[in-house]
């Protein structure tokens, strides 16, 4: 049987990466160069997707009407191997697989109907579970993908400008790309240059990095693994072991580490984030279905940030702080740890509404882009309810 449809569901799990899925499904987290979405479509060769996801985001996200049977029903978030691939694609209608408990994948109507039982998967696989898993696993990630994306294909040419260190089968750069007086080093880890991306002058990167289309590194900046910088950002700085999502600026100076930035984010000259305690202790982080902090099992931990949300110049940020959705930080002194969505400075005043999307519409048409109704009624959703 020929699947022409995946269907990609978080409805009861998308809390478990808030907040960065306050404004998107759980599929379109980005680890490695693609996002999960991006990765399944091209590991199962399938182009068209929908979601099962909250009510919210059912307008921008929706779920396409075709055929149950022709339609592979998955939980995104877990890098598969090889055999769990070849089991997906074999798939009958009313088969499903679990791993640890978890549903992973099934075909047909809901499988609570079916009489067939599912077949649990016992090979080990890479499963995300929280926020903190995309940096975690990023030098996995990162791996995964430029295996995925370079197999069978040849690197443009490394200008004899730069510096390298390593294997150059642990190099990859794609057509348009500018590298120039850099310096490469790819002995622990690989390196992938995406299409129309640009290395400035004198920056250092050290793998595993991600550098996606269009994005910039500024001149001087310093990059250890396993970082991503998503499409069409910039950075600059320091910065190590961090998820960058697309259209977000880390342009100036301040390290950054062990961290996520949703899209649209921008961080002021010389924000620095604290990635570890002074005592070494496990990181305490905030806990959207507590409603408390809790322990993150992490002695390495910098900042969760969801979509739109900015710092001022100078801003010092604790190791494990959470900022919600389109919170504007500025501040004498550290802020707290956990940011709501649509904070205005450290006081308990939220940012208005009308103020906040003049700000989105800005932002998005100096790229290109326009700040949509889907868009607005998502974050008017947000604003109103959470």
């Amino acid at each position: 049987m020929k699947i022409k449809q995946l269907l990609f569901w978080d409805k009861d799990t998308i809390g478990d990466f808030f907040p960065l899925t306050f404004t998107r499904p759980s599929a379109e987290l980005r680890a490695g160069i693609l996002t999960f979405a991006e990765r399944w479509k091209w590991l199962l060769g399938i182009t068209q997707a929908s979601y099962h996801t909250a009510d919210y985001l059912q307008e921008k996200y929706p779920y396409t009407e075709v055929s149950e049977e022709d339609t592979l029903s998955i939980y995104a978030n877990f890098l598969p191997t090889s055999r769990l691939l070849e089991q997906l694609r074999s798939l009958r209608v009313g088969e499903a697989i679990t791993y640890q408990g978890r549903m992973l994948a099934f075909v047909g109507k809901s499988i609570t109907l079916s009489s067939i039982p599912p077949i649990e998967w016992e090979e080990p696989l890479l499963l995300f579970e929280k926020p903190t898993d995309l940096f975690t696993y990023n030098d996995k990630t990162i791996d995964f993908d430029f295996e995925l994306l370079t197999k069978g294909r040849t690197s443009s040419p490394l200008s004899p400008t730069n510096g390298f260190l390593g294997d150059r089968a642990n190099l990859f750069i794609e057509e348009g790309a500018k590298v120039e007086f850099a310096t490469l080093n790819c002995q622990k880890g690989k390196i992938y240059i995406g299409k129309d991306a640009e290395v400035m002058e004198g920056s250092h990167l050290r793998g595993s990095i991600a550098l996606c289309q269009h994005a910039t590194i500024n001149m001087g900046a310093k990059l250890y693994g396993a970082t991503t910088i998503g499409p069409y950002s910039k950075v600059g700085g320091e910065i190590s072991n961090s998820v960058i999502w697309g259209y977000s600026n880390k342009g100036h100076d301040g390290f950054l580490g062990n961290s996520v930035l949703g899209q649209w984010c921008n961080l002021g000259a010389d924000t620095n984030v604290s990635n570890l305690k002074n005592t070494y202790n496990t990181i305490q982080l905030w806990d959207y279905q507590k409603g408390d902090y809790t322990s993150s099992g992490l002695q390495f931990c910098g900042i969760l940030m969801g979509d739109h949300s900015k710092t001022a110049i100078n801003t010092q940020l604790n190791s494990g702080t959470t900022i919600g959705v389109f919170a504007n930080l500025f501040s004498a002194g550290f802020p707290s740890k956990y940011i709501p969505n649509f904070a205005w400075g450290t006081s308990s005043e939220k940012y208005r509404l009308g103020e906040a999307f003049a700000v989105a519409e800005r932002v998005m048409a100096r790229r290109g882009i326009t700040f949509d109704e889907k868009e607005q009624h998502i974050l008017q959703w947000l604003f109103d309810n959470q």
